[in-house]
């Protein structure tokens, strides 16, 4: 992962997203076959928690530049924490 000079993840060309918030787009795309895989992949590929990865996801629902880089899993994602919103 590249880093600009404050050592946040470098955006990639054209879509504004860094390699950081592409990651998590693509844990949260992927269905997990065990418990437990998915927090392993969290650690393993993005080496934070998987709390942290919650937080960055949620921010991530709410941002158009994700919307725009992966409108299936952010839409699908989005209806979920709706769905759980309404139920509290």
């Amino acid at each position: 992962m590249e880093r600009d000079e404050s050592g946040a993840d470098a955006a990639a060309p054209g879509d504004g997203l860094t390699d950081q918030d592409r990651a998590v787009l693509d844990i949260a795309r992927r269905a997990w076959a065990g418990p437990g895989a998915k927090e392993r992949a969290i650690r393993e590929r993005l080496g934070i928690s998987p709390t942290r990865y919650y937080q960055l996801l949620n921010a991530l629902l709410d941002d158009p530049r994700a919307l725009a880089h992966d409108p299936v899993t952010v839409n699908r994602l989005r209806r979920t924490r709706d769905t759980h919103r309404t139920h509290r």
